[in-house]
């Protein structure tokens, strides 16, 4: 067994058909299917049921491919140390968040620990709608803000920081001008979401089921936060956020106003278990100590 048929087995999975996962791997799809065949061979055991509308993990398929995901992401997180190695980068430390992180909480630790560390560099990696849990999983960082829910699996977490929501409106909107807005006021606005991020995280940014056991009207997807905002202001689309994007982002032709009757959210600290050097211990105690005092 080869971690070649392993990276295709998580991409076969990814994408439920063999054609499209071909595409993603820069393979033939018959040379993808021969790799498939040998190695349910090689196994004893049939991985997926082939269907018209592509293929589905069988019940010994599904236990195979969660320990191949495993098996890539540490691989992975073999590569980017030797890599980090190879460039004479040992002093740096990555750190992760998404769109305005854990607010200033997120700046202010960043800042202190450099303060701290001087021959450390410091390397802020933004991501996209829940991928800082991943980017930790495959060693792209160090260390990362995670928006919570997310998939915490193979990660020690703490939660540090928590705000509360806010609702991003075309500025001609006729709640633009509230002090405040409630979940149900925007229950037949189209709400902005995006297909990049689990489904347990997409429901609860949009607060789905609402209140009243209603749906969310599901407006357009988006694969950042500058799409995002972008179709707001264009009038599109409504957009849940928290609190901090209020300071961080903003676009002519839109307003944030606070959102009442939802959760807040909360932000975790997390690493990846095992992964706990002394760069990433101090930068905790920082943010520790920023969040006690």
């Amino acid at each position: 067994m080869e971690l070649r048929q392993l990276r295709y087995l998580v991409a076969i999975a990814d994408a439920g058909n063999l054609g499209r996962a071909a595409e993603a791997l820069f393979v033939s799809q018959p040379a993808l299917s021969y790799a498939l065949r040998r190695l349910e061979s090689e196994l004893g055991v049939r991985l997926f049921d082939r269907h018209a509308g592509g293929v589905t993990a069988t019940a010994a398929g599904t236990e195979v491919i969660a320990e191949a995901r495993r098996t890539v992401r540490q691989a992975e997180r073999v590569t980017a140390a030797a890599e980090r190695h190879r460039r004479g980068q040992t002093g740096v430390l990555r750190v992760g968040f998404e769109a305005s992180g854990a607010g200033e909480l997120t700046t202010r630790a960043r800042s202190e620990f450099a303060r701290a560390h001087p021959g450390v560099r410091v390397e802020p990696k933004r991501f996209d709608w829940g991928g800082e849990a991943d980017a930790l999983r495959s060693g792209d960082v160090d260390v990362a803000f995670v928006w919570l829910p997310a998939d915490l699996t193979g990660l020690h977490s703490e939660i540090v920081h928590t705000e509360p929501r806010i609702v991003g409106l075309p500025s001609g909107h006729p709640l633009a001008g509230n002090e405040a807005v409630g979940i149900l006021d925007v229950a037949d606005e189209p709400l902005l979401w995006t297909e990049r991020a689990p489904r347990e995280w997409v429901d609860w940014w949009a607060v789905n089921p609402r209140p009243d056991g209603s749906e969310p009207r599901w407006g357009p997807t988006n694969d950042n936060v500058e799409e995002m905002l972008e179709q707001v202001a264009e009038g599109v689309a409504i957009c849940f956020a928290p609190s901090s994007m209020a300071r961080y982002y903003t676009r002519p032709g839109m307003v944030w106003v606070p959102l009442t009757g939802v959760e807040p959210l909360r932000v975790a600290l997390a690493w990846a278990d095992g992964a706990d050097g002394p760069l990433v211990r101090s930068f905790a105690e920082i943010v520790r100590g920023l969040v006690t005092g």
